[in-house]
């Protein structure tokens, strides 16, 4: 079965109409809507990055049996060649905060590979996304500083706060997982003006009808 999870990507798209259901887990309640997939908007009851209960949502998609997962996630560039309005689908990940993870009691390491059969077909169905480059992940629910920017430029091509920990537990949980990402705005130093939240939604705004054939497409042809 297929997951996908939205954020502010999808935030003013028009979404599918599918069934809403509370799903219990060891780790508290996720809402997640079910039809022929499953659809979780990882901002539940408008929770910012840093609040999410990220081990609840992955379970849930665990629970309703869902095996591959496709995250939407919004990011900033770290590099000029990589300009807003790109969609990226990036073959790595690193996270200069904590990851979360579903073992508490017992040692538990996995190889964390985003998987490269998802992302060949992803790749293939967003015919006019970038393949290839390094998300990083930071706290939120602030922005990332100029000198940050400056850092993880040298080791990642785009910035998020989400999805480096969506990969790791779904990996954790036997799913497959991959993630097509949004370029909002350049992130803070490489644009002509200081980034503001406001900023993101606007564009979140303005790319809703584009982000529906998207999300359309992957579902026709994955779920």
């Amino acid at each position: 079965m297929l997951g996908i999870i939205g954020g502010t990507s999808l935030l003013y798209a028009d979404l599918p109409p599918l069934r809403m259901r509370t799903v219990a887990t060891p780790y508290g309640k996720a809402e997640v809507r079910v039809g022929d997939f499953a659809l979780l908007m990882r901002h539940q009851h408008n929770l910012p990055p840093h609040r999410i209960n990220y081990r609840a949502c992955l379970a849930a998609l665990a629970i309703l049996g869902v095996d591959t997962v496709v995250a939407f996630g919004s990011t900033g560039s770290l590099r000029p060649a990589i300009r807003p309005g790109s969609i990226v689908i990036p073959t790595d990940y690193l996270s200069i905060t904590d990851i979360p993870s579903i073992h508490e009691c017992t040692i538990g390491h996995i190889c964390p590979r985003l998987d490269a059969d998802l992302i060949r077909t992803l790749g293939e169905l967003v015919s006019d996304a970038l393949t290839g480059g390094v998300y990083a992940q930071t706290r939120g629910p602030r922005l990332e500083t100029a000198a940050e920017v400056k850092a993880l430029a040298k080791v990642a091509d785009i910035v998020g706060m989400t999805v480096a920990s969506e990969a790791t537990l779904a990996m954790e949980l036997d799913m497959r997982f991959a993630a097509v990402c949004t370029v909002d705005n350049y992130a803070n130093g490489l644009g002509e003006e200081a980034l503001t939240f406001e900023q993101v939604l606007a564009t979140s705004r303005k790319n809703a009808r584009r982000m529906e054939s998207i999300l359309e497409i992957i579902v026709e042809n994955c779920a």
